[in-house]
């Protein structure tokens, strides 16, 4: 009777072992190991069913390793702003600025300008898609409600212009995820049309329009993408609540009918949950009502996002930013954002009571499966990039890394 051979188990040779409680696809795992080699994480699990391993370094985390953050609406940060920079440069601060703090994808967003600004600004940012430095781009605007604009200008406000989507869409060189469109806008069934044909995302919102008017546009938006079979099934809609005519009982508005959709999952609604924007409760409901993968945490931030009080610019208008609430200078419109992502998960969580695991999924996965990424970003998996947020017991930022190299320790 011959001896057998012992088993001959592959080994697994990571650049780094991360050790520690993190949230991975299955959940909150307490004592989870992801092995990282190069761009990529090689293998993520609880530490007991590891691979047999080898690591170059090794790290055990006392607080929680969380995915990079993917934020699927911000104008800027650092002081510099994706509306108003002078060049690719000025656009790479506000990269930078997020990053550092946990987002290691970022779509980038325009606001409403004359048809020459944002083919230029499209260009500047296709570039940067290009490069990898950003993940997307986002328009919000010019097809938006005047009576709803926020801070946008009223002078470059138009009905819908499909040609123009195409146009940007085209300059974009499939980097145009997302447009903001009000259901009520003149020829808005046209653009949203427009949109799926050229692989973007309708995103409902700025919107003065009744429930019907926003049903039927979510409606429109299913169908339209199902057609196409784009980077996502499901439309958007624009920070929920902001940008909208008010809920009242006699006239319920966009609003609650965008909410339906989400309950519904045929829409996935945006919320800036950074405690300016939206009441916590508000926060809270919408989290206890919508469909678990259909709530998206933004930031909509502005160039005042890390930087001190003072005034600023997005896109033609002056902004005054004070107490760290950025709003036109003279009135009264909220002008974006000053948070970072991390804060709006740490709001969600700590303010709404939002479950963390749930809270950081909409800053993560979900917004990697609207952007057609899921397969490569947005969660701490084998195949995935090595996008990595170690944070503290108070969600505050320790270490991040991006595709496997570290941005801040």
């Amino acid at each position: 009777m011959s001896t057998a051979e012992p088993f001959d188990f592959p080994v697994l040779t990571a650049d780094l072992a991360l050790r520690g409680t993190a949230v991975l696809e299955q959940g909150l795992v307490p004592d989870a190991l992801l092995l990282i080699g190069g761009e990529d994480i090689l293998w993520a699990g609880p530490a007991s069913g590891a691979p047999p391993h080898q690591a170059r370094e090794l790290l055990s985390h006392d607080g929680l390793i969380l995915p990079g953050l993917v934020d699927l609406h911000c104008h800027g940060g650092g002081g510099a702003s994706f509306p108003d920079a002078a060049g690719t440069e000025d656009m790479r601060t506000a990269i930078a600025e997020h990053r550092r703090h946990g987002t290691t994808s970022l779509v980038a967003s325009l606001v409403t300008a004359d048809a020459a600004t944002l083919r230029s600004r499209v260009e500047d940012l296709a570039q940067l898609a290009a490069d990898g430095e950003i993940a997307a781009i986002h328009l919000e605007g010019p097809f938006i409600s005047v009576e709803r604009r926020g801070a946008q200008n009223p002078e470059h406000i138009t009905g819908g212009d499909a040609d123009l989507v195409r146009e940007l869409a085209q300059l974009a060189g499939g980097a145009l995820a997302t447009m903001t469109v009000a259901p009520e806008a003149d020829n808005a069934g046209a653009v949203i049309e427009a949109l799926a044909e050229v692989g973007a995302l309708p995103s409902l919102g700025h919107t003065d329009g009744s429930s019907t008017q926003m049903t039927r546009a979510v409606e429109l938006s299913l169908t339209e993408l199902r057609r196409e079979h784009g980077r996502s099934a499901l439309p958007t809609a624009t920070h929920l609540f902001n940008g909208m005519r008010p809920i009242h009982h006699r006239d319920p508005g966009p609003a609650l009918a965008a909410l339906d959709a989400a309950a519904r999952g045929d829409l996935v609604v945006e919320v800036i949950a950074d405690g300016v924007h939206l009441d916590a409760r508000t926060v809270a409901h919408v989290f206890a009502l919508a469909a678990e993968h259909n709530v998206v945490l933004v930031t909509d931030a502005m160039a005042a996002a890390g930087m001190p009080d003072g005034q600023y610019r997005l896109g033609a208008l002056d902004v005054t930013v004070e107490a760290g609430v950025a709003m036109l200078t003279g009135g009264t419109a909220i002008a974006g954002g000053t948070a970072h992502l991390l804060d709006v998960v740490r709001f969600a969580v700590e303010e709404a009571g939002v479950d963390l695991v749930r809270a950081v999924r909409a800053a993560s996965s979900v917004p990697a499966a609207v952007l057609g990424m899921q397969d490569r970003i947005g969660a701490l998996a084998a195949g995935r990039r090595a996008d990595v947020l170690l944070v503290d017991t108070r969600l505050s930022a320790v270490r991040v890394l991006r595709a496997g190299t570290v941005l801040r320790d």
